[in-house]
């Protein structure tokens, strides 16, 4: 039998993925990313053991990290019959994804701005 060396995050990825968290980004998408970004390419039963997410977890992460562009997906097919194997990796850098999620919620930022404006506005001219 082949062992396999398996990634866990480590207190300084722990520590990413809680300030991803408090910036508005869901949990498990941002272990998922940080687990993405120390690999080559896994499957999704890696990401599984390596970040402590149950299948369902990861798939929601993973559909909302390749709707974003940042990572991408091919099948693997096994010998026989049977559904295909996921492969994941990383689509862009951490720093280049880093740098969309910032502007993201600069756009966030400038929204609520704007809306406070506009409400003080209203308000003020009752």
């Amino acid at each position: 039998m082949r062992r396999r060396e398996s990634y866990v995050l480590d207190e300084k990825e722990d520590n990413a993925v809680q300030i991803f968290t408090e910036l508005g980004m869901p949990k498990n998408m941002a272990k998922t990313l940080l687990y993405l970004s120390q690999v080559p390419e896994c499957k999704c039963s890696d990401i599984e053991h390596g970040v402590d997410l149950r299948q369902p977890e990861v798939s929601i992460a993973m559909q909302e990290l390749r709707k974003r562009g940042w990572v991408k997906k091919r099948d693997l097919k096994k010998k026989g019959k049977g559904r295909p194997v996921h492969i994941y990796k990383a689509a862009m850098r951490l720093s280049e994804i880093w740098k969309a999620f910032e502007q993201d919620k600069i756009k966030e930022l400038e929204t609520v701005k704007n809306d406070i404006s506009e409400l003080k506005n209203i308000i003020e001219c009752r």
